[in-house]
């Protein structure tokens, strides 16, 4: 399994979601998990995904995703998960 951890970050609006996930879908990316909350009109989601099946290399799919957030007017940030956990544990 290929685990990456997705982030979306901004202002709240319409679609911000099936954006997104229309995109892993077209790109055969599984999603495992997922959180997301909206605080004072804040938007802020968290992916696990799985790209094993992915049709496009790591940093063709980071870049495409920061294409979407411009796009919708958020930012989105994916890092593999072995360099997550990396940056994370103390």
């Amino acid at each position: 399994m290929k685990k990456t951890i997705i982030t979306v970050v901004g202002k709240d609006t319409v679609g911000i979601i099936a954006k997104v996930c229309t995109y892993l879908a077209e790109n055969k990316i599984n999603i495992l998990d997922i959180s997301q909350t909206i605080v004072s009109g804040y938007f802020n989601m968290m992916m696990v995904v799985d790209r094993e099946g992915a049709t496009k290399h790591f940093q063709e799919i980071s870049h495409d995703l920061e294409k979407v957030g411009e796009e919708i007017g958020v930012v989105i940030k994916c890092q593999r998960e072995d360099i997550f956990d990396m940056m994370h544990r103390i």
